[in-house]
């Protein structure tokens, strides 16, 4: 790995990883930092050019973010991890499942799409719109190329197949807001296609875990309540 992401820990038990969405960082969970550290060993960590991680050399992708988590998880000296992943968030948690499920105890995934198109027309269509006009200035801005990479990651990822997620095989809680920017349709896509995953809407739009963090924080605790943990 050519970074070493940063990350803030509070609690103990059980590990609880944080993934937080585009442009974002690891202080979005502030909620659940507070709520769940009472329990589990609550890890909230800033992807790969996001908050205090750096950029590094590598690609900028969901895909490569999964791999940065597999290395973060192996200094940690952290074997398997209960994931809860916020929007691009829950995408990395999902790839991250599909190449190294047995590092995985269970997925809570807000907000998660499979592609581009799971996202709202009104939403997605200005994305698209800045994409492309920051790629014709990212030769000779670093801002622009910056904000090209931080777009793209909603043009060109995550790219998963529904059928992929049958491949799935452990606990998993879906969840996502009665106005998401996600389509409905996409969130009930990716819960029927995770073998047994169970489905939770909360009254809210896309950022239920800080505007609503009571209803997602109960939702996710009873969830979590019904798992059994091996020390670690």
């Amino acid at each position: 790995m050519d970074i070493c992401l940063h990350y803030r820990e509070e609690g103990t038990g059980f590990p609880l990883i944080l993934l937080h969405g585009n442009g974002e960082n690891g202080t979005y969970f502030e909620h659940q930092l507070a709520y769940f550290s009472g329990k589990f060993r609550v890890i909230a960590v800033d992807t790969r050019g996001h908050g205090q991680s750096p950029r590094g050399t590598a690609a900028f992708t969901i895909s490569q973010f999964a791999d940065d988590l597999n290395d973060f998880l192996e200094q940690m000296e952290i074997p398997q991890a209960v994931l809860l992943g916020f929007s691009d968030g829950a995408n990395i948690a999902m790839r991250f499942a599909l190449r190294y499920q047995d590092k995985v105890k269970a997925l809570i995934l807000n907000g998660g799409n499979l592609d581009a198109g799971g996202v709202k027309r009104s939403v997605q269509l200005p994305i698209e719109i800045g994409y492309h006009m920051t790629r014709l200035f990212s030769g000779i801005s670093a801002k622009a190329r910056r904000n090209h990479e931080m777009l793209a990651l909603m043009v060109d990822d995550p790219n998963i197949e529904p059928s992929e997620l049958g491949a799935v095989h452990v606990p998993a809680l879906v969840i996502a807001g009665t106005e998401d920017m996600i389509k409905e349709e996409e969130t009930r896509r990716i819960a029927a296609h995770i073998p047994g995953a169970r489905l939770k809407f909360i009254k809210g739009d896309h950022f239920i875990a800080a505007k609503a963090y009571e209803k997602f924080n109960e939702a996710v605790d009873e969830f979590l309540s019904s798992l059994t943990y091996e020390r670690r």
